[in-house]
């Protein structure tokens, strides 16, 4: 369920487990409930997509799938940029199998080919898929929602 919390927001509407928004704004509606709305989401999912790309353990299912359709891609076509099975695809966003290393660059790789990172190399991010996987909280500053950006 997504609630607020002392660590922020938890944003689960993602598809993730660990998305915090820090300092997001919130209103109240004409019952006096609290009213949360996101504004520029698209730039929310886009900073999410570049922590999740950047992240410095293995990708687990949910940041596989939360790539993937943040890419705009089915299982099938993912399947076909990295030259395997679409069921191999399934197996790895259900938990049932690892995504291979090289398979998991890649898709950081196109995760992070049309954001503002700047500087990362396929070499690095190949060094970042070598970690034991874990749970990362991704916390995201939401004070100003027309510039989200990593929560220090």
């Amino acid at each position: 369920m997504t609630k607020r919390s002392d660590v922020g927001y938890h944003y689960t509407q993602c598809g993730l487990d660990d998305v915090y928004l820090v300092n997001l704004p919130s209103a109240f509606d004409r019952a006096g409930d609290t009213t949360i709305t996101f504004p520029n989401i698209n730039e929310l999912h886009a900073v999410i997509r570049e922590q999740v790309a950047l992240k410095l353990s293995r990708l687990n299912g949910r940041e596989i799938k939360f790539l993937r359709t943040e890419l705009g891609l089915t299982q099938a076509a993912l399947a076909r940029h990295l030259h395997k099975d679409s069921q191999t695809v399934g197996r790895w966003e259900r938990g049932e199998t690892d995504i291979d290393g090289a398979s998991e660059t890649l898709l950081r790789v196109m995760a992070l080919e049309d954001t503002s990172v700047q500087g990362t190399s396929v070499r690095e991010l190949g060094q970042r898929v070598v970690a034991p996987a874990g749970p990362t909280p991704y916390r995201i500053e939401a004070s100003d929602p027309e510039h989200y950006r990593p929560a220090a």
